[in-house]
């Protein structure tokens, strides 16, 4: 696993679980943000989400379980 989504009301925190995933957030979050992102303190909003879990999984990134995010894309 490189990066999981934890569901946090209505936005998803950001936990790195690999260096791969963790150098991933760092190309895509300013330097400033690094270290909330280093901690899993960064979150993100529902939409934000859906084009990271793209994006990251077009980079190859192993995404944990979102099943927050699947079942809303089965409403």
């Amino acid at each position: 696993m490189d990066l999981s989504l934890i569901s946090e009301g209505q936005a998803f925190r950001l936990q790195p679980e690999s260096v791969h995933g963790m150098l991933w957030l760092q190309t895509h979050f300013e330097m400033s943000h690094w270290e909330l992102l280093a901690e899993g303190l960064a979150t993100v909003s529902h939409s934000n989400a859906d084009e990271l879990i793209e994006d990251a999984s077009n980079a190859g990134l192993n995404l944990s379980p979102l099943p927050a995010l699947s079942s809303q894309r089965n409403s």
